[in-house]
């Protein structure tokens, strides 16, 4: 008898807010009238980077 194959690992869904990346854009903000002159990459704070769904 052949022996049986090994279950697949489980699927854990993607971080909603992030896409599964573990990154989220983050806005630059200058000067006195606090005006947004970019964005830059910051980490999710939903999946602390992992990009994992929690729940």
């Amino acid at each position: 008898m052949a022996s049986k194959k090994p279950p697949p690992p489980p699927v854990t869904p993607k971080c909603g807010p992030c896409g599964g990346t573990g990154e989220v854009p983050a806005a630059v903000r200058v000067g006195r009238n606090r005006r947004t002159v970019g964005q830059q990459a910051g980490i999710c704070l939903a999946c602390f980077g992992t990009g994992e769904a929690t729940n």
